[in-house]
């Protein structure tokens, strides 16, 4: 199963074996410059404004788009960097985002873990409530305008899991 969670993308020109490992060098640096920012953030999050977290976002989005020149998207540097995002983007409240995150991750996960892994039942469930939620709120935004307290109440459960 190493093969497959280490899963190189299938070019007509393959890269080559330095190629891959300087971007496996990329990704764990990356990942590791990625927590030590995550944790810089919420140490001052009392203090900042979505810029930071914005950051962390593209930060995301860049190491995912030099990745995936060599990793397919089931990789698990390309799943940890899509989970980040993920995650990232649930705390911006950008529904959509995570959905989009989510649905990219579900089915590499479905295939890394056993039939009845709890990591592959929480991202069904977080999916799930993503686009029940995200349709609810779209809705409801039209129904009864962006300020209504409804609309507070179903971002604030979406938040809470």
């Amino acid at each position: 199963q190493d093969k497959e969670k280490l899963e190189i993308r299938n070019l007509n020109f393959p890269p080559s074996a330095a190629t891959v490992w300087d971007t496996i060098k990329y990704a764990k640096n990356v990942i590791e410059e990625f927590r030590r920012a995550k944790h810089y953030k919420y140490i001052l999050c009392l203090t900042l404004d979505s810029t930071g977290l914005v950051e962390l976002l593209e930060i995301c989005e860049l190491s995912l788009d030099k990745m995936s020149a060599v990793f397919e998207d089931s990789n698990v540097y390309m799943l940890h960097m899509m989970y980040q995002a993920m995650g990232v983007c649930l705390y911006v409240q950008d529904w959509e985002g995570a959905l989009r995150y989510g649905q990219k991750i579900i089915r590499p996960y479905s295939k890394h873990y056993p039939s009845y892994s709890l990591n592959v039942a929480s991202m069904w469930l977080k999916l799930g409530r993503l686009f029940f939620f995200s349709q609810a709120i779209a809705i409801m935004e039209v129904a009864h305008g962006k300020d209504h307290p409804y609309i507070s109440e179903i971002k604030k459960e979406l938040e809470d899991h």
